[in-house]
């Protein structure tokens, strides 16, 4: 995912965005008479084995279908009926649940969360005191971007209630309200909210309540299954800069942040009821058009920064976080969008709610650049906005970020003093270190040297190689992950270890390897050598 992987796409509803041009009205519905070449194009620019696309205006499914390959190396093609995960696209069902109970008057978007999880802590006890079910939705926690995440991602033995838990033991950010920071925990929070009050499991009230009542069979609730047989695309992502098959995100750690699987035509009904404020036969709704009201306006504003010289014409007005979408201007209509990203899936949701347009975009490699492309095309089409080249400007985009990449990497590399060495023997690192909200990692001694292992996640298992002084760097056994990272030990006054401090040695780590936020005790000696 090319910048951090979900800075580029989680967050990339606020990445590079858009500008307010004067544009006319159009009359057509069908799609862009050249997107079927256009997508072919980005599949090749940006190594995209497949990809699935539906378009719905005016209440209906004018396109619904899918390019390229399930699998790399394989025939099976991508189709409409392709299952794909979409990652952070589920945020937006986990708040239109919350709308439901709203709607059933079991709770309200402004009362303090504790009133329906009375045990839940932040870690300031008046943040406890005020924080509402509004705010677990709309990133101003005073959590910082990501954080908590290690308990997650990659796949841990944490459940969602053991998370919301351990929320009390993060230290926050920033003051409370007052700022953004995309965070996933607090929707994990939610899911556990949605299960306490309507007494049914979240996977259970989200098929029960939309799922089923859209008519969206296809679709099914969990990472499992990513890894089903059939019509189920593979996942892929650049590994050592070769695109290839990657495992598939399986956690158990609940899916009210990211845990949908779905298909381009179910994600099609999807925003088809999303467009008609709830409606889904006739007159029958499954939420209200105040419902729609709320889960369509922007509570915390998102910083407009600097746009990319490329797309400088498209730049943002306003942004913002709504309830489970991002919010904005383009070319002069209101936006509301959303992007997901999981290894080897990435996918993006956009309406244009005033013409009644929606598109959603999934793919089965990591590029934002790729579905930004599509969506952009498909938008200026129905807007009969100003054409620009978007693959021709993504492909601009990266390879600056590529060499932006490319000489921060060596700049850590040339100020490396490679002959300083530890101040301690190798296997006094040796021991059980704990952070309050992760729990313990493990220093042990193997043969060949130092290995570091995060008891909660298995995946998290590498070698500790001397780096300089006392940092070394954890290079994880599978490098899928693609998140080793520094390890900084401290001594106390007596010359022995105290705590460890962590970072990912390149600025392209996904933010959800929040290793940064850890603050690793020594609590035992004891992890003696195996």
């Amino acid at each position: 995912m090319t910048t951090p992987l979900r800075r580029f796409l989680l967050c990339a509803i606020l990445a590079t965005s858009v500008t307010e041009l004067s544009v006319g009205q159009v009359s057509w519905q069908g799609p862009p008479p050249d997107l079927d070449s256009h997508i072919d194009r980005v599949m090749k620019a940006f190594e995209v084995p497949g990809i699935a696309v539906a378009i719905v205006k005016d209440g209906k499914v004018v396109h619904a279908k899918g390019y390229g390959v399930r699998r790399l190396g394989e025939r099976a093609p991508v189709d409409e009926h392709t299952r794909f995960g979409i990652a952070s696209n589920t945020k937006a069902f986990t708040a239109t649940a919350l709308g439901l109970l709203v709607e059933e008057g079991k709770i309200e978007w402004d009362k303090p969360v504790i009133e329906y999880l009375p045990w839940f802590q932040m870690w300031d006890p008046w943040v406890t005191r005020e924080i509402t079910v509004r705010d677990l939705l709309v990133h101003r926690s005073g959590l910082g971007l990501g954080q908590g995440d290690l308990m997650t991602w990659p796949p841990s033995d944490y459940s969602a209630k053991d998370i919301a838990h351990r929320v009390r033991y993060l230290k926050p950010a920033t003051s409370f309200r007052s700022a953004y920071a995309y965070d996933n925990v607090l929707y994990k929070v939610s899911g556990v909210l949605i299960e306490e009050v309507s007494g049914q499991t979240y996977d259970e009230f989200v098929r029960a309540r939309i799922l089923e009542p859209v008519g969206m069979a296809e679709t099914k609730i969990g990472y499992k299954y990513a890894k089903e047989s059939g019509n189920v695309s593979a996942t892929h992502a650049p590994v050592g800069g070769v695109v290839t098959v990657v495992k598939p995100f399986d956690s158990i750690s609940g899916n009210s942040a990211g845990g949908i699987n779905s298909t381009a035509a179910d994600m099609a009904k999807w925003l088809v009821v999303q467009l008609d404020s709830g409606r889904v036969v006739n007159d029958r709704r499954i939420f209200s058009p105040g419902t729609t009201t709320e889960l369509w306006s922007a509570v915390t504003p998102i910083p407009i920064g600097g746009p990319a010289p490329e797309l400088a014409s498209r730049h943002p007005n306003f942004q913002g976080y709504a309830l489970g979408f991002g919010i904005r201007d383009y070319e002069g209509h209101k936006l509301v969008t959303h992007t997901g990203g999981l290894p080897g899936y990435v996918s993006e949701l956009a309406m244009i709610p005033d013409i009644k347009l929606g598109t959603i975009i999934l793919t089965n490699q990591e590029s934002g650049a790729a579905f930004r492309s599509i969506t952009y095309h498909i938008l200026d089409h129905y807007l009969g906005a100003e054409s620009i080249d978007w693959v021709a400007a993504y492909e601009s985009i990266l390879a600056r970020r590529k060499s932006n990449l490319a000489a921060l990497e060596a700049k850590t590399s040339t100020r490396r003093d490679s002959l300083a060495g530890p101040s301690l023997p190798v296997d006094s690192y040796v021991g059980t270190y704990r952070d309050d909200w992760y729990g313990d990692i493990d220093i042990v001694m193997v043969e060949g040297g130092l290995e570091i292992r995060f008891t909660h996640t298995p995946s998290l298992t590498g070698s500790l190689e001397h780096w300089q002084h006392d940092t070394f760097v954890a290079r994880w056994y599978d490098r899928e992950l693609r998140a080793d990272a520094f390890v900084t030990f401290s001594l106390d006054p007596s010359g022995a270890i105290d705590e460890a401090k962590m970072r990912a040695v390149s600025p392209a780590t996904d933010f959800s390897y929040d290793f940064h936020d850890l603050l690793l005790k020594r609590v035992s000696t004891t992890r003696m050598a195996e």
